[in-house]
């Protein structure tokens, strides 16, 4: 809240500064710059704690003379903090302070004069705190007991800077994490104001806290002084701030939930609400805590309608962070499996304010409405039990396969996320036109950069006018974007969209590039590499070129843009290294896989005319002939031809032209087929293998064949381990529903 101009320059203050600062620092002596360092941090928490440190740097400024009364005003509260100033220093230091007129003039001369000369040479300074090396590395080791007989005086030390960071053991026995009765002895003994002594950094022991999550010792410091809570380092951040940043959840719970505790003072800037509120729900959206931030925005709802210093809202910073939206194209296939199947919990707003939790695949009406009538109710009690058994099922698979714990996470912080980002826009779209706009825009166009379709989805539908916002930088409006950096989920939304998005596939950017165009450059790497090997690559870019025909009006599919090119002259020129690596990888397979069949033909074609077990010497006719020897035949049979198909499909690929067009279909059909029928040649030539052991050798060594038999599936599962994947990923991209889904029952504004 904005103060009046009289209570500007007016302080209340009746504090007696001996107890805040103990040390007069000098210019003479050995320890001298060590006691103006803990002078200055005492000064200064002083200086904050009565709200008068803007009168030291230059936040407030004197007024003019004409305006008699508030001169007066001001000059009286700047006489009191210039008195606090002399009168703590040394004599020596005094007398050369005297001339100055004002409290920043005086505090100038001593950080920039007096003291200055030692300030910039930290490297000089740090070669006297190596006699605390030892107590520093006993207090990282956890050892404080060797510390304390090292130093017996340790607790006397506590404000005792012993690093060239201007670390004090308090702030050493803090970042340690582990030394927490050591923590606790030294904050008995210490006064309130030396726990707020901070290191060159700005930063007090609570930083340290927050910054490595000992929320133990966080705790201990405040209960000692809670205002430090409300000191920034040199950062401009709080604890709390620190705790956000570094992620670390208990130990910001527990910094939350004493700013909340002090809601109530005026003493401090109110924590939610302003650029310090939106600052730090900002950067618990970015640490991914989307419960706290969801109860956050939830409870203080003038933080989603801001944005911060650089222009970022609470919605923008989640359309940033795309891990909170996990895309199934970088799963495998069993992720994809439970990760649809899995339960969780969610809760869902209703308009009434109130909250229900109810499984997030379960429609919401229902769970609102689940108390009309005693049929209901018994419903309602008959699905709970059920869902209470499914989430047990589902406990006792996560205990066998821990992969699934992440997975159920990775689904629960989805739909946490999907419910904070509806109800940031619920609150946005109740903004003035202009600002309410200008937020939507940065958050969509975040939002099609990183692929969250949800995101542009639910923005569109919210305030529609976004779809026709253009990068500034680029001209290019949403679609175009999310063709750049090739997120089809988001291109797929122009499938469910009304007529406009005959207007939207004939935009141009600044360079008069379609969507033609934008397909035709090369794909960024990090999202080509999600494709395996080059020629797949080359696959998938061509489908995203030929998809994007069925956007463009016929007359722009030619359309020159401002460097005379046409969408296919662009994409030739572009892909020209790619279908070069393409044709040598598709080459290179080939080959391997030719070499292959062809020994495997070769020994299935010798087998086909040699008899197992012999032949009798007067009849001629084979030994075994009254076994069931026809499962070698066949098997022999249908490995030999299958290998000889397998090696005229991979001479194919080897002799083709390697036109663009034949890396869409033609290359990767013969590709799978030539690996599927190796894969077949591969396994009937161990099953006639394993047949011919069992007819010579079942009445001798029936356990040996046995044996031997297993042995002939490492062979198979080694080529399912290998190669199999890339089987299923040509059969896929060439077979497959494609990577573009096509229009839903769901129609988008």
């Amino acid at each position: 809240m904005a103060r009046s101009p009289e209570a500007k320059y007016t302080r209340q203050c009746s504090v007696n500064v001996a107890n805040f600062v103990t040390v007069r620092p000098g210019s003479e002596g050995v320890d001298k710059i060590n006691k103006f360092n803990i002078w200055k941090q005492q000064m200064i928490c002083l200086l904050e704690s009565q709200e008068l440190m803007d009168f030291v740097n230059d936040e407030i400024v004197a007024p003019e003379k004409e305006k008699s009364e508030q001169y007066k005003l001001w000059r009286r509260t700047d006489s009191l903090v210039k008195g606090w100033i002399l009168g703590s220093v040394g004599t020596d230091v005094l007398h050369q302070l005297l001339d100055n007129e004002t409290a920043r003039d005086v505090w100038d001369q001593l950080l920039n004069s007096i003291f200055k000369q030692h300030q910039q040479q930290p490297r000089e300074i740090g070669e006297d705190y190596s006699r605390y090396l030892p107590l520093y590395q006993a207090l990282m080791k956890d050892e404080w007991q060797t510390a304390w007989n090292t130093f017996p005086g340790i607790n006397n030390l506590g404000t005792t800077i012993i690093t060239s960071s201007s670390e004090t053991i308090l702030h050493i026995a803090v970042l340690a994490g582990k030394s927490n009765d050591l923590v606790k002895q030294l904050v008995e003994v210490m006064p309130p104001t030396a726990l707020a002594l901070k290191n060159s950094g700005g930063e007090t022991a609570l930083h340290n806290a927050a910054t490595v999550g000992n929320t133990a010792a966080a705790s201990v410091l405040v209960d000692k002084n809670p205002n430090l809570l409300h000191i920034v380092c040199n950062d401009k951040q709080l604890p709390v701030h620190t705790a956000a940043i570094n992620c670390h959840k208990e130990t910001l719970q527990y910094l939350i939930s004493q700013h909340q505790h002090e809601s109530n003072s005026n003493t401090h800037p109110f924590l939610f609400e302003g650029q310090l509120g939106v600052g730090f729900l900002n950067a618990i959206i970015a640490s991914e805590y989307v419960d706290i931030a969801l109860d956050l925005a939830q409870k203080y709802p003038n933080l989603t309608k801001i944005v911060d210093e650089d222009g970022d809202s609470a919605l923008s910073i989640i359309a940033q962070t795309d891990t909170l939206f996990p895309r199934t194209d970088t799963f495998t296939w069993w992720q994809i499996f439970f990760y649809r199947r899995i339960p969780i919990k969610a809760i869902f707003e209703v308009e009434a304010g109130d909250t229900i939790h109810a499984d997030a695949t379960r429609d919401i009406e229902n769970a609102i409405k689940h108390g009309a009538g005693q049929y209901s109710n018994s419903f309602h009690i008959f699905s709970r039990v059920g869902k209470k058994l499914e989430y047990m099922i589902w406990s006792v698979i996560e205990y066998l396969v821990p992969k699934l714990k992440e997975l159920r996470e990775k689904k629960s912080t989805h739909a946490q996320a999907l419910q904070l980002a509806k109800h940031l826009c619920n609150k946005i779209v109740t903004l003035p036109e202009n600002e309410a706009l200008t937020i939507f825009e940065k958050s969509i166009h975040q939002a099609a950069i990183y692929g969250i379709s949800e995101l542009v989805e639910m923005i569109i539908d919210k305030y529609p006018s976004t779809i026709y916002y253009r990068d500034p930088d680029t001209d290019k409006d949403v679609f175009l974007l999310a063709a750049t950096y090739r997120f089809e989920n988001v291109t797929n939304l122009l499938y469910n969209m009304n007529d406009r998005r005959y207007i939207l596939g004939s935009s141009t950017d600044d360079q008069d590039n379609n969507l033609l165009h934008i397909c035709g450059k090369l794909a960024p790497s990090y999202r080509l590499n999600l494709v395996a090997g080059p020629a797949l690559q080359m696959q998938r870019e061509l489908q995203w070129f030929k998809e994007m025909e069925n956007f463009v009006p016929a007359s722009r599919r030619t359309w020159i843009n401002k460097k005379k090119q046409t969408p296919q002259m662009l994409f030739t020129k572009e892909h020209e290294k790619l279908k070069e690596a393409g044709e040598k990888w598709m080459k290179d397979t080939a080959n391997a896989c030719t070499i292959a069949a062809a020994l495997i033909a070769t020994v299935m074609f010798a087998a086909a005319f040699t008899v197992p077990g012999g032949i009798e010497p007067t009849s001629g006719k084979p030994l075994l002939s009254k076994k069931p020897s026809f499962m070698f035949a066949v098997s022999d049979a249908i490995s030999l031809f299958t290998s000889i198909t397998s090696l005229l499909l991979f001479l194919s690929i080897l002799t083709s032209r390697y036109a663009e067009e034949d890396f869409l279909y033609v290359l990767p059909k013969r590709l799978s087929m030539g690996l599927l029928s190796l894969f077949v040649s591969i396994t009937f030539m161990l099953v006639a293998f394993s047949a011919t052991l069992y007819l010579v050798l079942q009445r001798d060594v029936a356990w040996f064949v046995v044996l031997l038999t297993g042995f002939a599936c490492l062979p198979i599962t080694s080529f399912v381990l290998l190669q199999f994947p890339l089987l299923v990923d040509v059969i896929s991209s060439t077979y497959g529903p494609g990577i573009f889904s096509k229009k839903t029952n769901r129609l988008m504004i």
